[in-house]
């Protein structure tokens, strides 16, 4: 479960921040846990689940997952594996079901899954990361690079409400 004081919105200003938040959030996660990412290229999508790995002890190295759809991660540390995937390839939530991902029994990351995990789990964690976008802040070769980001995280519960502190 996400700590209360991990919900809301955070100014993260470098990768290692961004890195930071995701193992703060990971070392409190546990098998069912499911979380969503959105946020534009580059964003730091994939740096937040690095951090998530590590706060959970799981096997590395993480990397996207986009041509592989998913990846998994087992526990060196007795806990839940991780599962990483990237939606941004599938057409629907049919094609997200039929990885037959273990919701119970895994910590879940799905990047750009938001309009599809609807369709399989009651309950998630929603990270949405913003970055500053256009010629006048980031140019397309130099995504990588620190930026200020913003990442707001909330529950999505089964009634549908989401739900935030801070």
């Amino acid at each position: 479960m996400v700590p209360e004081d991990a919900l809301g919105a955070h100014e993260i200003a470098t990768a290692d921040e961004m890195e930071r938040l995701g193992g703060r959030i990971g070392a409190h996660l546990a098998a069912g846990d499911v979380l969503v990412l959105t946020g534009p290229l580059g964003a730091g999508k994939t740096t937040f689940v690095r951090g998530v790995a590590d706060g959970l002890g799981v096997r590395g190295p993480v990397q996207s997952p986009t041509f592989v759809i998913a990846r998994t991660h087992p526990s060196l540390t007795g806990g839940a594996p991780l599962v990483h995937a990237d939606a941004y390839r599938l057409g629907d939530a049919a094609e997200l079901e039929d990885l037959d991902i273990d919701l119970d029994g895994s910590v879940v990351v799905v990047e750009w899954g938001r309009g599809m995990i609807e369709q399989i789990a009651d309950a998630w964690w929603d990270v949405e990361i913003t970055r500053p976008v256009g010629a006048a802040h980031v140019a397309a070769e130099d995504l990588d690079l620190d930026a200020p980001r913003t990442v707001v995280v909330t529950r999505r519960d089964p009634s549908g409400l989401r739900t935030a502190s801070n």
